[in-house]
């Protein structure tokens, strides 16, 4: 089954980094507040650029003057399935991780901008 890693990231602000593994890259998104994790609950999630399937384990500091410079700690990983959809348009996956497990929906979100979805927690038999 492909990967997904949620990294807590603290860059010029704190947000976190939903990375799904898909088609030899992680498809990224950064969640300003954090992954939903109340049924229903949505939060913003921007796509990002693509990363490398190597930071799946990367934890670490990024320097300053690069680009995301700040700490990134792993906050959750595992596995994942996809139930519809995929990148770039609706996307509901099941997360199978150490923190976060069942139904989650990315549903492309257009007035907030280029890139915006909504990360919404589903109900399910895990909610």
């Amino acid at each position: 089954m492909p990967r997904f890693v949620v990294h807590e990231h603290h860059a010029r602000r704190l947000h976190w980094d939903l990375r799904l593994e898909h088609e030899g890259v992680l498809v990224s998104f950064a969640v300003p507040k954090g992954v939903p994790l109340r049924p229903g609950q949505r939060r913003l999630a921007v796509r990002t650029e693509d990363h490398a399937l190597e930071y799946a384990d990367f934890e670490g500091v990024i320097p300053e003057g690069q680009y995301g410079a700040g700490k990134v700690a792993i906050w959750d990983r595992g596995s994942y399935e996809t139930v519809e959809g995929g990148p770039g348009g609706h996307w509901a996956v099941w997360l199978e991780g150490q923190r976060l497990r069942g139904r989650w929906a990315l549903i492309p979100f257009p007035k907030a901008g280029e890139g915006a979805h909504l990360l919404v927690r589903a109900r399910d038999r895990e909610a």
